[in-house]
């Protein structure tokens, strides 16, 4: 393998052998190699070989790419800012999920980027009305098993609640009163919109 320091990438296996309490033998039972080969990837005398690293990636729960550059380089640590929570979804199964800073997250085989929230506007217009203690969710949107409504997130300054939507249900729903904060609704064709709402109220802010 070009450009690939072996000596980084046996101090990676180690480490992450190490984590998950295996040792050498151990690991190299799982992949029906011998223990003396671990060693060596180890010791930085030798690389794992290319037909490999798929089920080492699988075993050590780390990305092949990460593997050959022997480096996992950690993410800043997050100090618990709500305002950088990102929305991905997968636009082959559907799938939606979350992160609260930089993240590589892949699903079906792609890489996904942050959806990027739009202001609401007529098509997709979110509508909120204070009912006791909560906000009463209405969203004026088709929801055919081709064009709908996928899921509706509140955010506050420190929590989130997320509720998913299926096609051939209303869009429509209620979330306790938070004081503040931004709801997003992501449509499965337009992508996401954001509506925020204001300390001590759920009038429509434009």
């Amino acid at each position: 393998m070009d450009h690939v320091d072996c000596h980084k990438v046996g101090r990676l296996i180690h480490s992450l052998r190490i984590e998950k309490n295996m040792t050498q033998r151990n690991l190299a039972d799982l992949m029906h190699i011998s223990d003396k080969t671990i060693s060596k990837w180890e010791r930085g005398l030798g690389c794992p070989d290319v037909s490999l690293l798929s089920e080492l990636s699988n075993i050590l729960g780390v990305n092949i790419e990460k593997i050959l550059l022997g480096d996992l380089d950690p993410n800043e640590q997050d100090k618990g800012n709500m305002k950088k929570l990102n929305f991905y979804a997968c636009p082959g199964c559907g799938n939606v999920t979350t992160s609260m800073g930089a993240m590589g997250i892949s699903c079906c085989g792609r890489i996904l980027e942050p959806l990027l929230a739009q202001p609401e506007n007529d098509e997709h217009e979110i509508t909120v009305h204070a009912i006791e203690d909560d906000h009463f969710v209405t969203i004026q949107h088709e929801m055919s098993r081709d064009h709908y409504i996928s899921f509706v997130a509140y955010v506050s300054y420190d929590r989130l609640m997320f509720v998913k939507l299926y096609p051939e249900q209303a869009a429509e729903l209620r979330f306790p009163n938070m004081q503040g904060g931004t709801l997003y609704a992501y449509c499965n064709r337009h992508g996401l919109w954001k509506h925020e709402i204001i300390k001590h109220g759920a009038r429509r802010v434009s």
